[in-house]
């Protein structure tokens, strides 16, 4: 291994061999926001006619792809974090209606005891004074 090279693990320095993908731009009066925002025959127009090298045109591309990469990136996380919340909302309605669901349902099975009760009771009436009840009535 070469004395200049990283070990494994190791960050390579940081020189001119070793750039970053946002390292300064060759050309200082194009802003990142105006990188982003021109067209690919508007940038590839510019960058010739700035008498650019081929490495400093293939750097600044890299930039503007990394630029709009980073912009898709944080749409996508505005938008995940959005629909997390409207999905937390949605569901505590769900919850909420859920219990207002069980508790109607306890009423109505309160409501309905006291029927079969008041039923039994006119039944056994009817029975016990010998009045007669329809046949589709009598087994309900």
């Amino acid at each position: 291994m070469a004395p200049s090279e990283p070990r494994k693990g190791e960050r390579k320095p940081k020189d001119d061999r070793y750039l970053a993908p946002l390292s300064p731009p060759p050309i200082l009066d194009i802003t990142d926001d105006e990188l982003v925002s021109i067209s690919v025959r508007d940038l590839n127009r510019t960058l010739k006619l700035r008498g650019l090298t081929r490495e400093e045109i293939v750097r600044m591309k890299q930039r503007r792809r990394t630029l709009k990469n980073r912009g898709y990136a944080a749409s996508c996380r505005i938008k995940r974090i959005e629909q997390k919340d409207e999905l937390e909302v949605e569901k505590t309605q769900e919850w909420r209606d859920m219990e207002v669901m069980q508790e109607e349902l306890v009423t109505m099975k309160e409501e309905m005891s006291t029927i079969r009760s008041r039923y039994d009771a006119l039944k056994r009436f009817a029975g016990t004074n010998k009045i007669h009840i329809p046949v589709e009535l009598e087994h309900l």
